[in-house]
């Protein structure tokens, strides 16, 4: 089929004082799947005016670090995809907004996990992965483990639940399994209700006819892709993490538009950030 990936370069952001190797190879590879460049950013702090302490010396430092750490990052993402252009930029502000403004043109934003506890990821002022998460004008992509080939067929997971944020992750995890020719399971998690007017059997049966009707037309789209779709009961978080245990990734939209960034991503995002073991693909509605 003809294919309409988006050819916009891959970004990732490398944090200098972290291993970035997993990341990378995961970025690299992407954009040899895509057709894409891959462009590699260090961003800089700015000094902190604290009681006029000149703060030159230490930003001088992380100048050179990051300097150094593209240069070795360069070299090696070029030794793992020799034909994908790579380029590497040092830039300054802070790392989560600089990232967040690069989104506007980028086609995808990779970041590797720090695995930051809930308080760390709010209060040190090296946490990517939530703001970037929350603000990002393209796909997320949070790198925290190697992908899962243990399963004798490759595969990526969708969470589906009919709303439009689902739609557009649907949408990118057809054409990312097409990309990488590998099945795709489309997955619906209903949470049984403590008190309702409609039987149990009711609600089960129209979650299974949305995720049917949600998922009609896409292996018209994309033969090659084969589509399964199931219905899980449980906690959104605990059934999609069980489910992509040994997926290439799991792909989820971002549903939340509040300023506290935990509740802008959604709660299914941000329970997935620290619970999968795979790659956790964000997908904002454009």
């Amino acid at each position: 089929m003809t294919r309409t990936t988006d050819r916009r370069a891959v970004v990732i952001g490398i944090d200098p004082v972290k291993n970035w190797h997993l990341a990378l190879a995961w970025a690299a590879d992407e954009a040899h799947l895509r057709g894409t460049a891959l462009r590699l950013v260090v961003a800089v702090p700015p000094q902190h005016d604290t009681q006029h302490v000149d703060d030159t010396p230490r930003q001088l430092a992380q100048r050179q670090a990051g300097t150094e750490v593209l240069r070795t990052a360069l070299a090696w993402a070029q030794a793992r995809q020799p034909g994908v252009t790579v380029t590497s930029a040092l830039l300054d502000g802070v790392p989560a907004g600089v990232l967040s403004d690069l989104s506007h043109e980028a086609g995808l934003i990779v970041l590797g996990s720090r695995h930051l506890s809930r308080t760390e990821e709010f209060l040190s002022a090296g946490s990517l992965v939530l703001p970037v998460t929350a603000k990002a004008h393209c796909p997320v992509v949070v790198v925290g483990d190697a992908e899962h080939i243990t399963q004798e067929t490759p595969y990526l997971a969708v969470g589906v639940d009919g709303s439009e944020s689902s739609r557009a992750a649907l949408a990118w995890a057809f054409e990312e399994a097409d990309l990488r020719r590998c099945a795709l399971r489309a997955i619906a998690v209903w949470q049984p209700p403590v008190f309702s007017l409609h039987s149990g059997d009711t609600l089960f049966h129209t979650e299974r006819r949305l995720l049917s009707e949600t998922t009609a037309g896409w292996s018209q789209k994309y033969p090659d892709v084969r589509l399964t779709h199931e219905v899980l009961i449980g906690s959104p978080v605990e059934m999609l993490a069980d489910a992509a245990e040994h997926a290439l990734g799991v792909v989820v939209g971002r549903r939340g538009r509040g300023g506290y960034t935990g509740m802008r991503v959604g709660s299914v995002v941000h329970g997935l950030l620290h619970r999968a073991h795979c790659p956790v693909i964000t997908v904002p509605v454009v």
